[in-house]
C-alpha cells in the first residue's frame, strides 16, 4: 500500500460557490443562455448554430474540426449545428482542394444575411453586459481573462 501524501487541503471541503471553474462555467452559461434566447426567438438559431455561423463568417473555409477546436465545442455539437445550418440554407459544405478527406464550410448568401442582422444585436448585448463595469474594470477583466487563458491552455491560444 502506498503511503498517503499529506495534503493541507484535504480537510477543506469543496464549495462550488467559491470554486473558480464552477463559477466561470455558470457565468458563461448564464450569459450564453440570455443571448441564445434572442437568437432563438428572432432567428430560430441555437447558441451552437450561432457560434458555428460566427466562426465561419470570421474564417470562411474552416473545417468542422477546426470549429470544434476554436470554440471548445464537442464534435457532436458541431456536427448537429452544421447539419442544422445546412438544412436551413445558411451554411454550405465544399470539398477541400487540398485534402479530399476534408470539407470546408462557408456561409451561404442567406446565412451571411442572417449573420449581418445578428451582429449588431450581439454587440448590443455585449455592450449592455459590460456596462456594469467601468472602463478600467473592463480593461482589467480582459487582462485577467488573457492570463487565465494562458494558464488553462499554455500550448495554444484560446482566442
Amino acid at each position: 500500500m502506498l503511503p498517503m501524501r499529506e495534503n493541507p487541503m484535504s480537510d477543506t471541503p469543496l464549495r462550488l460557490s467559491t470554486f473558480l471553474p464552477f463559477r466561470l462555467s455558470v457565468l458563461s452559461n448564464a450569459i450564453s443562455q440570455k443571448i441564445a434566447e434572442l437568437y432563438d426567438r428572432e432567428f430560430g438559431l441555437s447558441i451552437w448554430q450561432w457560434r458555428v455561423m460566427a466562426v465561419t463568417a470570421d474564417t470562411p473555409g474552416i473545417s468542422a474540426t477546426e470549429i470544434g477546436q476554436r470554440t471548445q465545442m464537442d464534435k457532436v455539437a458541431v456536427s448537429r449545428a452544421v447539419a442544422g445550418l445546412i438544412e436551413m440554407g445558411y451554411l454550405e459544405r465544399r470539398p477541400s482542394e487540398d485534402d479530399a478527406r476534408r470539407s470546408n464550410l462557408y456561409l451561404t448568401d442567406a446565412g451571411a444575411g442572417i449573420y449581418t442582422l445578428i451582429v449588431p444585436l450581439a454587440k448590443s448585448e455585449e455592450a449592455h453586459l459590460v456596462s456594469a463595469l467601468s472602463e478600467s474594470e473592463q480593461a482589467e477583466l480582459t487582462r485577467l481573462m488573457i492570463k487565465l487563458a494562458k494558464s488553462a491552455s499554455p500550448d495554444r491560444e484560446l482566442w
